[in-house]
C-alpha cells in the first residue's frame, strides 16, 4: 500500500490513521499536504465532535521521510507546518494516540493535538538538531508551552529520545498506558469528550491556545445555543445532557 493518510468515522469520533509502515510511518511531502484539507473535511462534518490521530500499527510516526528532504530541502519542513498548524486550529478535541516512535515530525504531529496519551515502550524526540534543521518558530513555542523552556532545550539541543515515563514527567504526555491498554482508554476517553458540549471545548481550545479576544464573540454563541439551558435542564432531571452545538454552527 502507498504512504497514505486514511480515516474513519465511528460515531462521534473521527480517527486519522498515519500509514507508511516501511518506514515507521514517516510522512512523505504529499501525505504533509494532505493532512490540512481532510482535517478540513472533518471540522465540517457536524457529526464529528472529536479527533484522534495515530499510527499504524506499532508505531505512531518517525518524522519526515529523509528521502524526501533531498530532492526538496526547503520544501517538507514549510509543508510540515502547515500540517501542525491545521491540526492546532481544529475546532474540536483532538488526541494523539502514541505507540512507539513519535519523533521529529511525529513529535510536532503530537504536539498541535490538545491531548496526548501515550503506551509503555513509547518513546519521544525532537531531532533537527540531526540534520541541521532550524525548528520552526511556531513549533518550538507550542513545545515550550507544553514541557517548559528547559526541557525544550534538552530536547532541541540533544536530539536524544525519551521514554513515556520522562514524557509523562515533563508535560508531553497526558496518560501513559500499559501495552496492550491503549485502544480502550482512547475509546473511553474520547466517549467522554463526546459527550460533552463542543461549545465550551471550542471556547476553552482557543482561550488556551491565546485567542482572549472573542469574549464577546463566545458569549454570542451561547446565548443562541440552547446548551447552557439544557445542561442545566439535564443536570436537574439527573440525567445525560443532549448538546445541539456544533463547530460548524
Amino acid at each position: 500500500m502507498e504512504p497514505q493518510l486514511s480515516h474513519r468515522v465511528e460515531g462521534a469520533v473521527a480517527t486519522v490513521v498515519i500509514h507508511h509502515p516501511a518506514k515507521r510511518n514517516a510522512m512523505t511531502a504529499a501525505m504533509w499536504r494532505a493532512l490540512p484539507p481532510l482535517l478540513d473535511e472533518l471540522a465540517h462534518d457536524p457529526a464529528v465532535r472529536a479527533l484522534v490521530l495515530t499510527g499504524e500499527g506499532g508505531t505512531f510516526c518517525a518524522g519526515a521521510d529523509i528521502s524526501t528532504l533531498r530532492g526538496s530541502p526547503d520544501e517538507t519542513p514549510g509543508l510540515a507546518v502547515a500540517a501542525e498548524e491545521a491540526l492546532a486550529a481544529f475546532p474540536k478535541p483532538t488526541l494523539a494516540a502514541v505507540r512507539g516512535h513519535c519523533v521529529g515530525g511525529g513529535s510536532q504531529l503530537a504536539a498541535a493535538c490538545d491531548l496526548r496519551l501515550a503506551e509503555e515502550g513509547a518513546l519521544f524526540g525532537v531531532t533537527p538538531a540531526r540534520l541541521g534543521i532550524v525548528y520552526p518558530a511556531s513549533s518550538t513555542r507550542r513545545l515550550v508551552s507544553l514541557v517548559g523552556p528547559s526541557t525544550a532545550k534538552y530536547l532541541l539541543f540533544t536530539a536524544e529520545l525519551i521514554d513515556a515515563g520522562r514524557a509523562l514527567a515533563t508535560g508531553l504526555v497526558d496518560e501513559v498506558l500499559p501495552e496492550g491498554e491503549l485502544g480502550k482508554r482512547v475509546a473511553e476517553l474520547t466517549r467522554i469528550l463526546a459527550s460533552r458540549s463542543l461549545l465550551t471545548q471550542a471556547a476553552a481550545k482557543e482561550f488556551a491556545n491565546g485567542r482572549t479576544d472573542r469574549d464577546a464573540h463566545w458569549a454570542a454563541q451561547a446565548r443562541g445555543s440552547g446548551d447552557t439551558a439544557e445542561g442545566v435542564a439535564a443536570f436537574l432531571e439527573r440525567r445525560q445532557p443532549r448538546f445541539s452545538w456544533t463547530a460548524t454552527g
